[in-house]
């Protein structure tokens, strides 16, 4: 094939396929579309600007570069996994005639556990604030919903206002690749969401009103960054002296609800994991725990 790609052109369209063919989250696009960027950058630098002439070594040599610059496997994995969707797309769309990834393998990368708070750390996070303010109540009540529900830090941030259900109890959740799912949460948390919507969002809105939920104090949705800046200070205040990250607080509760009883496809389901062999990795964290528990205290532990 003789044609030249535009390489912008091409990236464009390939993040539009991942949000609109494939319904993959805005961040998954972003990424896939970032490592195909780096890709093509990488085969420039090679004098490299026909992708149809690109064999198995091209993509051994970039794996390589990768490798000298200290890049970890779970990093390459990431990246042939985006270049598997370029390439797929590409092929479905007749503008290459083979893969040249069909035969090379991810790189190995274990499986971390997830880490999650102690119910004791989660108690001194969400300690009520001694003075009440309309962003003091506001960054407790997010922090407080994070882990009563599970959400992810970019479904909190845009959650709309109008999906909080306080008849019923449970939000509606717009989550990767515009899926949407329904979690409950307790009357107490929905008690604390109604006090912010009450005393602290009305101080927070600035013309024109925005629709979500939560309100930086410019009255905008809040961004993931800021968020986590403010669950850190917030750790740091309540005696948490460890890394916190909003994911944390998602791994709590999916650990908790095991712990205390709670069946896996539940938990799939507020979590909102596609397959469960995701929240199966929670019953991992369980079951070290219980051997942790049985060589403290039986006698022949």
């Amino acid at each position: 094939m003789k044609q030249r790609f535009s390489h912008r052109q091409l990236l464009e369209n390939f993040r539009q396929h991942l949000l609109f063919q494939r319904r993959l989250a805005d961040n998954t696009s972003a990424a896939y579309t970032a490592d195909v960027e780096t890709f093509l950058h990488f085969l420039a630098q090679q004098g490299n600007q026909n992708l149809n002439q690109i064999n198995i070594e091209h993509i051994r040599q970039y794996l390589l570069q990768a490798h000298e610059k200290n890049i970890s496997n779970r990093s390459n994995a990431r990246r042939l996994a985006s270049l598997r969707s370029f390439f797929h797309y590409l092929l479905a769309q007749n503008l290459v005639q083979q893969n040249p990834l069909e035969h090379i393998d991810a790189p190995k990368t274990g499986q971390s556990l997830p880490k999650a708070l102690s119910r004791q750390e989660v108690e001194q996070l969400l300690v009520r604030p001694q003075v009440i303010t309309p962003l003091s109540l506001r960054n407790h009540t997010m922090i407080h919903m994070l882990y009563a529900t599970g959400l992810r830090v970019s479904e909190l941030v845009h959650l709309p206002l109008k999906n909080c259900n306080f008849t019923n109890c449970h939000l509606r959740v717009l989550g990767k690749g515009s899926k949407e799912r329904i979690i409950p949460f307790a009357a107490t948390t929905g008690e604390l969401i109604q006090e912010y919507i009450q005393k602290s969002r009305p101080a927070l809105i600035k013309p024109p009103q925005c629709e979500q939920l939560f309100l930086s104090n410019r009255g905008r949705a809040m961004s993931r960054n800021r968020f986590w800046q403010i669950l850190r200070d917030t750790a740091a205040s309540a005696g948490i002296h460890k890394e916190i990250s909003p994911h944390m607080l998602r791994h709590s509760f999916a650990t908790h609800l095991l712990i205390g009883g709670a069946d896996l496809r539940s938990v799939q389901m507020m979590l909102g994991h596609a397959d469960i062999a995701t929240t199966q990795i929670y019953t991992q964290i369980e079951g070290d725990r219980l051997k942790a528990v049985h060589r403290k205290f039986h006698p022949r532990g």
